[in-house]
């Protein structure tokens, strides 16, 4: 997902012209079993439940992707079996880790959200009091609208006692950061394939609050290189303000099927000088070390 796309969108998209795509989930057809027993054991080995509104937010939002991916690319991952593991599953093994932060329903701002992972998943799940879901990529954020939508009211069907504010943005990270209502003004900042550490820190370090959080899906990889992707980070992570990034590692990760996937979490620890993010050119001419 790039966030650092120079295109020019309004704050919510809409849908793509001249498709007849769905505006919500009713009336699509159920998910096949399958999908949930896969869901049902990886939360089984992560010893967590959902909540009734949160499993029917989650089914949603795969129901509507997959009637959405069959004409518009919004993610590789298209059978039951790569949704359940490569994104809700994916998703989901960091509810523990991202709970042990501390705050009790934070604020959730999900970078390059793309078909919605992490952050609907994560949305209901942790649960989050208030939410928003950012792509800068018009069809992407189209999507989001609707899953949101249907999300929401599945958690209203649900009666859902904790259900979250949500919210799509369909802007870049750098803009977001100039406006006065986002910037330093969210618990938890996440993103999921969507760069380099360098990069997800200084986008992210500018829409934390101190003592919040920056997180960010990474694979551990191998030889340190995970590692070396965080020391080259270390100068714009102090730069923005954010201390140490450490690397989270996920144990249950290898029994759901996500061998070596990881977290790297950066926590928030002064405010973030007027300069940071810069432009995208500017972060490729200079990089902070």
């Amino acid at each position: 997902m790039d966030v650092s796309d120079r295109s020019s969108l309004p704050r919510h998209a809409s849908q793509p012209a001249r498709l007849a795509l769905p505006r919500s989930a009713d009336g699509l057809p159920p998910v096949d079993r399958a999908f949930w027993q896969i869901v049902d054991d990886g939360l089984s080995s992560l010893s967590l439940e959902l909540s009734g509104g949160a499993r029917a937010a989650i089914d949603a939002q795969v129901r509507l992707l997959l009637a959405w991916n069959a004409h518009v690319n919004l993610s590789g991952l298209r059978t039951l079996e790569q949704i359940a593991r490569g994104h809700v599953l994916d998703s989901l093994v960091a509810v523990a880790p991202l709970r042990a932060l501390g705050r009790a329903r934070p604020s959730l701002l999900d970078l390059g959200s793309g078909a919605g992972y992490p952050g609907l998943p994560l949305a209901v799940a942790l649960p989050t009091r208030r939410a928003a879901l950012v792509d800068s990529i018009a069809k992407k954020a189209a999507f989001l609208e609707v899953a949101v939508g249907a999300g929401l009211d599945a958690l209203r069907e649900a009666r859902e006692p904790d259900m979250p504010e949500m919210d799509v943005l369909a802007e870049r990270a750098e803009d977001l950061a100039d406006e006065a209502d986002q910037r330093e003004a969210w618990d938890l900042v996440t993103a999921r394939a969507v760069g380099s550490v360098a990069e997800v820190a200084e986008l992210g370090l500018p829409l934390v609050r101190r003592g919040g959080h920056v997180a960010i899906w990474k694979h551990a990889g191998t030889a340190g290189e995970l590692g070396a992707e965080i020391a080259a980070a270390a100068g714009v992570i102090a730069a923005a303000g954010g201390g140490s990034a450490r690397i989270v590692y996920l144990p249950a990760a290898e029994r759901i099927g996500l061998a070596g996937h990881c977290l790297v979490v950066i926590g928030k620890r002064r405010p973030t000088p007027d300069r940071y993010p810069r432009s995208a050119g500017e972060r490729r001419r200079r990089a902070l070390r």
